[in-house]
């Protein structure tokens, strides 16, 4: 059974028909359909990406996230989206054997997991592959704290802990969230007027760590609190946006107040300022 829905999908990516007992196209549903065009997607990547070096055997990236439009995204939670992860791995991983031919092949498991773009449009999606699967360069396996401060996670000797000031009341607080993300949006709350936003390194240390989104940037952003104002620059390849309408590049900075969310690529940051706070203080 296994086998023959395998080779049915193969079939499908291929542009093949599959017909029933009379010969006739058999149906398909939207849901086959989605994730045949996923399938065709990942293999063009992988296809592109694919090389054999002279007497060694055939490489491919190993890591896929696959960027959906939120409402897709929607449809696909629970064991619904862990099988077509699932599938879509076991899929993928035969045609990469097919693809290599006689050559051996050097990687030996894909990982694939969808993802969420709120900037694409309903039916669209998007793949981006990775061949680096250093965990401080991306998290495919998301953690259970999605959100941490760096002082919390970072094992580099050369990190700096931040601590509470005497008082331990904190200057302003973040809440964050991944688009799409279930549950509450987790609250960071921070001790000093300027902070690095970011996805870091053990080279690179950040006050805010946005983990498993190779589209954040190892630094991305630095936040800057003067006399009760706060500033936003932007230092990472992919923009900031403000309020969904104002567009920081790279290189610029703009104001940015409490209670506006800023989206640094798959991540809504709101900053919060402590209770009995004044702006301009």
């Amino acid at each position: 059974m296994k086998r023959g829905w395998i080779e049915g999908l193969r079939k499908w990516i291929d542009g093949e028909e599959e017909l029933d007992e009379q010969g006739q196209p058999s149906p398909r549903s939207k849901w086959d359909d989605f994730l045949v065009s996923l399938a065709r997607e990942v293999e063009a990547c992988m296809q592109q990406e694919m090389f054999t070096p002279p007497g060694g055997p055939t490489y491919i990236p190993r890591e896929y996230m696959i960027f959906l439009n939120p409402e897709d995204d929607a449809q696909w939670q629970g064991e619904k989206r862990e099988g077509l992860e699932r599938g879509l791995r076991h899929v993928l991983e035969e045609r990469a054997r097919e693809l290599a031919g006689d050559n051996q092949f050097q990687t030996r498991t894909l990982t694939l997991e969808l993802r969420v773009d709120a900037a694409l449009e309903r039916g669209r999606f998007r793949v981006q592959h990775t061949w680096d699967s250093e965990t401080e360069k991306t998290m495919v396996k998301p953690r259970k704290r999605a959100v941490t401060p760096a002082a919390s996670e970072e094992t580099d000797d050369e990190a700096t802990i931040v601590r509470p000031r005497k008082g331990g009341e904190p200057l302003f607080s973040i809440s964050a969230r991944r688009t799409g993300q279930e549950g509450a949006a987790e609250v960071i709350s921070f001790y000093k007027d300027e902070i690095s936003i970011g996805r870091g390194s053990r080279q690179v240390a950040v006050d805010l760590k946005l983990d498993a989104d190779m589209e954040v940037s190892r630094k991305h952003a630095t936040l800057i609190r003067r006399e009760g104002a706060f500033t936003i620059q932007c230092h990472g390849a992919n923009p900031i946006v403000i309020e969904g309408s104002r567009e920081i590049p790279a290189g610029e900075s703009a104001e940015v107040h409490p209670g506006e969310k800023i989206v640094v690529c798959s991540y809504e940051l709101v900053i919060e300022q402590p209770s009995g706070a004044v702006v301009g203080e």
